[in-house]
C-alpha cells in the first residue's frame, strides 16, 4: 500500500518502511509523529482520492535524523554596476521512517509523542520571569549610579553654564569688525561675555590664556584681536 502525504508544503508518495528526508519537524530522534494530511492512499489499481484530504487516513512515521540540506548559493550580479549580491541558505531536514498507513480512523499501535502547547507555553513563560528577574535587579542598581552620573552631569553643565567674563553694560559693538571674527566666533564670544572693542582690547596676558583654554583659539588669534581691537575702541 502507498499514500500520497503532504508536509511542509511539498507532497510525497511513501510506503511502510520509506526512508524520507522533508522539512523540519519539531520533534526528537525516535519520537513518532502522525502525519494527517493523506491526499490519496491505494494498492495497485485501486487508488483513493481525497477532496482534498482523504477522511480517517493517518500516516505515522519515526524520526530517524535531524539534519541540514546542503547549503544553497544565491548569487546576483549587476554589469557595470558595481552590484555584487550573495546569499547563502541551509535548509533544516527531518529524516523520518514511514511506520504505518492507517484508513478508516484506525488508531497506530505506537503511540506520538504529546507534545502540547500548552505545555510549551507554561515552559517559555517560566524561562521569560526566570531571565526577567535578573535584568530587574541589573536594573535596580543601575538607578543610583544612573542619579549620580545625571547629578554630576548637571554640576558639570552649571560649571561650563557660566560665562568667563561678566559682559559690560550698554550696546555690544559689532565684533565681525575685527579681521579674523566671523559671525559664529562673535557668537561665541558673546557668550562668554565678552561683547565690547573696549573689553577685548583690555585683555591681560591671563584673559588671553583662560579663552585659550576654554575657547576654540590660539592665543595668538586672541592678541591679534586685541590689537585691533585697541584702534577701533579709539574711533
Amino acid at each position: 500500500m502507498f499514500a500520497v502525504i503532504k508536509t511542509g508544503g511539498k507532497q510525497y508518495r511513501v510506503a511502510a518502511n520509506d526512508l524520507l528526508k522533508i522539512e523540519k519537524l519539531e520533534a526528537n530522534v525516535g519520537d513518532i509523529v502522525e502525519i494527517g494530511q493523506v491526499l490519496a492512499h491505494g494498492e495497485g489499481e485501486n487508488v483513493t482520492f481525497g477532496a482534498p484530504f482523504v477522511d480517517g487516513a493517518l500516516v505515522t512515521a519515526e524520526v530517524v535524523e535531524q539534519g541540514k540540506n546542503r547549503t544553497v548559493i544565491a548569487f546576483k550580479k549587476r554589469r557595470r554596476q558595481n552590484s555584487r549580491r550573495k546569499i547563502g541558505h541551509r535548509q533544516l531536514l527531518t529524516t523520518v521512517r514511514i511506520a504505518e498507513i492507517l484508513l478508516d480512523g484506525a488508531k497506530p499501535s505506537k503511540k506520538a509523542t504529546a507534545k502540547t502547547e500548552a505545555k510549551a507555553e507554561v515552559a517559555a513563560k517560566t524561562e521569560a520571569k526566570a531571565e526577567a528577574a535578573p535584568k530587574a535587579e541589573g536594573k535596580a542598581e543601575a538607578a543610583p549610579k544612573k542619579e549620580a552620573k545625571a547629578e554630576t552631569t548637571e554640576a558639570k553643565a552649571t560649571e561650563t553654564a557660566a560665562p568667563l567674563f561678566k559682559a559690560p553694560k550698554g550696546e555690544p559693538d559689532d565684533l565681525t569688525v575685527i579681521k579674523g571674527i566671523g559671525p559664529v566666533a562673535a557668537g561665541q564670544l558673546n557668550e562668554q561675555g565678552i561683547t565690547t572693542f573696549a573689553q577685548i582690547a583690555k585683555l591681560s596676558d591671563k584673559d588671553v590664556a583662560k579663552i585659550d583654554e576654554h575657547m576654540p583659539f590660539s592665543a595668538d588669534q586672541i592678541k591679534d584681536w586685541r590689537e585691533q581691537a585697541k584702534e577701533l575702541a579709539k574711533k
